[in-house]
C-alpha cells in the first residue's frame, strides 16, 4: 500500500481547484448541495445525523459536536447563537486559515446548516485580526452568499433566516479560549468567565450559544451529503473522519496533510518526504505547544483522540511540530513559554505569576547560571499551575515544561552543570532577576 493512499482529502479537496474561494466555482464543486438537503430535514434530524457521525470538536478538546448541539434549550423564548472559533492562535497551528482562504463558503455553508439545526438566526466567524486575508476572503464569501439567498430572509425559500457576521478580534490567543471569545465578542476585555453556566445555556448575551471550531462546522456539508456512516468509513471507531493535520520543522515539505484519524507521525512523515537530511527525530508536538512533547518512540501511536491520551499527550490542533537531535527541547520550552507568558490575560494568579517566573528560572537555566533546584521550582509552579488556572492557557503552558523535564532531564543538567555552553547571554540573564 502507498502511503499517499492514507490522505484523505475531503475539507481540502477544493484547495488547488482555480478560484474555489468565488461562489459560481464552489457551486459547481457541490457547493450549497447539503444546504438544500439540510433545510427538507428537521433540525433535530440533523442534530441526530451529526451525532451519528461521531464528528468530534476540531478546535483541541475533541468533544462531540451533536452532543454539544443537543445541549441547547428550545422553545426558552431566548434568541439562540451559532460563533465559530476561527482564532487560530496556537503555535504550530495552521488549518483553519488556508481554509478559510481556499474555501471559504464551506464553511459559511456549514454554518448555515449547523444554525438552522440549533435553530439559530444569528451566527457570528470570529477571526484573528491578523488573518487579513483569510478575513478578506470570508467577508466576500458572506458578500455573494446574501446575494444568492443563501444567507438573509426566507433561505431558499425555506422560512428559515439567518444573517451571518464576520468579526476580527484583536490579536489576543486568550481569544480562542471559548469564553473569553464571547466577551471579546460583546465588546469587552477578552478574559474567560466562571463557568457554569455554560455557554449551551448562557453564552452570547446570556442566551444559549453553540461555539464550534472552523474545521468542525467546515465538516457538516460533507456529513450531510455523505452520511453518518460514510463518515465513520474514516479514522477510528471513537474518532471518526479525517482531520488535517498541520506539520512543520525539520522535514523536507512541511505543510497541511489530510488524513483518516489514527495516521501515525512516522506515515506522516513519510508524506511529507522524510526528515530533512542530517536529521534525525528526537520530540514533536502531535497538537500545538499547548501539549506534552512526545518522542521518537511514539512514532507508531495512532494520532487520534484516545491513542495520543492514552501515550500521555493530547491531539490538540493537531500541530504537528516536528524536532530533530539538532534542536533543544531546553529552549524550545523556554520560547514556547515566553508566548503563554506574554498571551496570559492576568486574571488568574497561577497562570499570571507562574508562567513569568517559570520564563525567568529558563533564562537562568539557559545562561548558564541554573541550579539543581530550579528544576523542582519548575516542576512545583508547574503543579501549582496545572488544574489551578481559570482556564486551559496555564494547563497548557506547563505541557511542554513537565514533559521535556520527564524524557529530556539530562538536557536540563547539561546547562546547569557546565557540559553544555549557554544559549542565552548575561544580557538575556538580566531580566530573570
Amino acid at each position: 500500500m502507498s502511503v499517499f493512499e492514507k490522505l484523505t482529502p475531503v475539507l481540502t479537496k477544493r484547495w488547488l481547484s482555480p478560484d474555489a474561494w468565488r461562489l459560481d466555482v464552489y457551486e459547481q464543486l457541490d457547493g450549497y448541495a447539503a444546504l438544500r438537503k439540510a433545510l427538507k430535514v428537521h433540525p433535530d434530524d440533523l442534530i441526530a445525523l451529526v451525532k451519528d457521525s461521531g464528528l468530534r470538536g476540531r478546535g483541541g478538546a475533541g468533544f462531540p459536536t451533536g452532543l454539544k448541539w443537543g445541549f441547547i434549550p428550545q422553545n426558552d423564548g431566548k434568541p439562540h447563537y451559532l460563533v465559530i472559533n476561527a482564532d487560530e492562535g496556537e503555535p504550530g497551528t495552521c488549518k483553519d486559515l488556508p481554509l478559510m482562504t481556499y474555501d471559504p463558503h464551506a464553511l459559511v455553508e456549514g454554518a448555515i446548516i449547523a444554525s438552522y439545526a440549533i435553530r439559530a438566526n444569528r451566527a457570528f466567524i470570529y477571526i484573528r485580526g491578523e488573518a487579513v486575508h483569510a478575513a478578506r476572503r470570508l467577508r466576500h464569501a458572506v458578500q455573494e452568499a446574501y446575494k444568492a439567498g443563501y444567507l438573509g430572509q426566507n433561505i431558499l425559500g425555506s422560512g428559515f433566516d439567518l444573517d451571518l457576521v464576520v468579526h476580527s478580534g484583536a490579536g489576543a490567543y486568550i481569544c480562542g479560549e471559548e469564553t473569553a471569545l464571547l466577551d471579546s465578542l460583546e465588546g469587552m476585555r477578552g478574559q474567560p468567565r466562571l463557568r457554569p453556566p455554560f455557554p449551551a445555556t448562557h453564552g452570547l448575551y446570556a442566551c444559549p450559544t453553540v461555539v464550534n471550531n472552523v474545521g468542525t462546522i467546515a465538516s457538516v456539508p460533507y456529513i450531510v451529503l455523505g452520511g453518518a456512516a460514510w463518515w465513520k468509513t474514516m479514522g477510528t471507531e471513537k474518532s471518526s473522519g479525517p482531520m488535517i493535520y498541520s506539520l512543520s520543522g525539520r522535514i523536507q515539505q512541511p505543510g497541511q496533510y489530510e488524513c483518516s484519524l489514527g495516521v501515525t507521525l512516522r506515515e506522516l512523515i513519510e508524506l511529507a518526504g522524510g526528515m530533512q537530511p542530517g536529521h534525525n527525530l528526537r520530540f514533536w508536538t502531535p497538537g500545538g505547544s499547548s501539549t506534552p512533547l512526545l518522542t521518537a518512540d511514539h512514532l507508531d501511536v495512532p494520532l487520534d483522540f484516545d491513542s495520543v491520551a492514552a501515550a500521555g499527550s493530547i491531539l490538540g490542533t493537531t500541530a504537528t511540530q516536528i524536532f530533530s537531535d539538532q534542536d533543544c527541547p531546553v529552549y524550545a520550552t523556554y520560547r514556547w513559554l515566553e508566548f503563554y507568558h506574554h498571551e496570559s490575560c492576568g486574571k488568574c494568579t497561577p497562570c499570571r505569576e507562574g508562567n513569568y517566573w517559570m520564563v525567568r528560572v529558563y533564562r537562568r537555566i539557559l545562561s548558564g547560571q541554573g541550579s539543581h533546584e530550579d528544576l523542582d521550582t519548575l516542576l512545583d509552579t508547574a503543579d501549582n499551575i496545572l488544574g489551578r488556572s481559570f482556564c486551559g492557557l496555564g494547563d497548557g503552558a506547563t505541557s511542554s515544561v513537565t514533559s521535556s523535564l520527564q524524557y529530556f532531564k539530562q538536557d536540563y543538567l547539561d546547562y546547569i552543570e557546565g557540559r553544555k555552553a549557554p544559549k542565552l547571554s548575561e544580557k538575556a540573564l538580566a531580566g530573570a532577576h
